[in-house]
C-alpha cells in the first residue's frame, strides 16, 4: 500500500467565537480495488477510536457531513476524537472522470477498502457514521471486518491497551510481523481454534487439577491478568508459584526477559535442579540481607521459603510447596 498524495488544506466553515481553523490532511492510498481518498481532522487521542464517515450517492464527505460537523454543539465531540472522512472513488473534489469502460467497485469491495485506510493510519477501532450507501458500506465492513482485523485482534490478545496506545518499537515490530505474515490465513485458523477452546475446569481440591509444580507468570498490565489470577486460585497452592511482574504487559518474555529468567531459575532450583547455578546480579545484590535474615531465624531458614525484596519488587525461591504472589 503506497501513499499517492498528501496535501495540507483548511476546512472551509464559519468559525465559532474563539475557534481557530482546524487543520486537515488528505491522503490517497492504493487498495486491491483501486485508489481511495480520505481526509483526516485532528490528532489521535489515546484509548479512543476515530470517527470514520462514509457519504451517500451523489455527495462527497463535505456536502454530506460538513453541516453536521460545523454545528455548534458538535464541537465538543470533535475536540475529543480524530475524524476520518472517506470519499468513495472518484467522488472527492477535483477527481478526474474515469475512463470509458472503467469497472466501478461494488459496495462490498468499497467496504473492503476500509481496512487499507485503517492500516495506513494505524487505527484499530473506529466509530462509523454513514448515510445511505455509506451506511451500507460501513455495515458490510462491520460484518466482514473481523477477518480483515485479525492482526489487530491478535495484537489485543498479546498486548495491553496501554502498550498498544503507546505504540512502542516493540509494538510496531510485532504489528509488522503479524500484519505482513505470509501465512496470515494459517494464523487465523490457529486464532479461531484458540477462540473455540474448552474450559480446563480446574478445581482446587477437586479431581481436575495439575499435580505437578507450576509457575504462573503474568504482567501487571497484561490483558488477561484477571484470568491468570483466577487460574492461580483454582490450582493446588502447594504446587503453584505465582509471579505478577511489575512494569510488564502481556508478553513478559519480551519486555522483562532478565526478571523472568531469574524467576525461572528459582523455580528450577525449587524443583531440585541447578542448585549450583550462579546467581544473577540482581540476586547478588540481595545476598547480604538474605544472609542476615537467615542467621536471625536460625534453623527455621531451612524450612521456609526465602524472600528477597528490593525497590523493584519481590522474588521468592524454595520448593514447589509454596504459593507466591510477587512483583518483580
Amino acid at each position: 500500500m503506497a501513499e499517492l498524495q498528501e496535501v495540507q488544506i483548511t476546512e472551509e466553515k464559519p468559525l465559532l467565537p474563539g475557534q481557530t481553523p482546524e487543520a486537515a490532511k488528505t491522503h490517497s492510498v492504493e487498495t486491491p480495488y483501486g485508489s481511495v481518498t480520505f481526509t483526516v481532522y485532528g490528532t489521535p487521542k489515546p484509548k479512543r477510536p476515530a470517527i470514520l464517515t462514509y457519504h451517500d450517492v451523489g455527495l462527497n464527505y463535505k456536502s454530506c457531513f460538513q453541516p453536521l460537523f460545523q454545528f455548534g454543539d458538535m464541537q465538543e465531540i470533535i475536540q475529543n476524537f480524530v475524524r476520518v472522512h472517506v470519499d468513495a472513488p472518484g467522488m472527492e473534489e477535483g477527481a478526474p472522470v474515469f475512463p470509458l469502460g472503467y469497472q466501478y467497485p461494488s459496495l462490498d469491495q468499497l467496504a473492503d477498502m476500509i481496512p487499507c485506510v485503517l492500516q495506513y493510519l494505524n487505527f484499530s477501532t473506529v466509530i462509523g457514521v454513514g448515510v445511505g450507501a455509506g451506511a451500507y458500506i460501513l455495515s458490510r465492513y462491520a460484518l466482514t471486518g473481523l477477518t480483515s482485523s485479525i492482526p489487530e485482534m491478535i495484537l489485543g490478545h498479546l498486548f495491553s491497551q496501554e502498550e498498544l496506545s503507546g505504540n512502542s518499537e516493540l509494538i510496531q515490530k510485532y504489528r509488522n510481523i503479524i500484519t505482513r505474515a505470509p501465512n496470515l490465513d494459517n494464523i487465523e485458523l490457529y486464532w479461531n481454534s484458540y477462540n473455540n477452546r474448552r474450559d480446563l475446569n480446574f478445581e482446587r481440591g477437586g479431581d481436575i487439577t495439575l499435580k505437578c509444580p507450576v509457575m504462573l507468570v503474568v504482567g501487571d498490565q497484561a490483558p488477561h491478568e484477571d484470568a491468570v489470577v483466577e487460574c492461580n486460585s483454582k490450582l493446588d497452592p502447594t504446587q503453584t508459584s505465582f509471579l505478577k511482574m511489575a512494569d510488564s504487559g502481556g508478553q513478559p518474555q519480551l519486555t522483562q526477559p532478565g526478571k523472568l529468567t531469574e524467576a525461572f531459575k528459582y523455580f528450577l532450583q525449587g524443583m531440585g535442579y541447578m542448585a549450583s547455578s550462579c546467581m544473577t546480579r540482581l540476586s547478588r545484590s540481595r545476598t547480604a540481607s538474605l544472609t542476615s535474615a537467615a542467621s536471625i531465624d536460625g534453623n527455621r531458614s531451612r524450612s521456609r521459603t526465602l524472600s528477597q525484596s528490593s525497590e523493584s519488587g519481590t522474588l521468592s525461591s524454595g520448593p514447589p510447596g509454596h504459593t507466591m504472589e510477587v512483583s518483580c
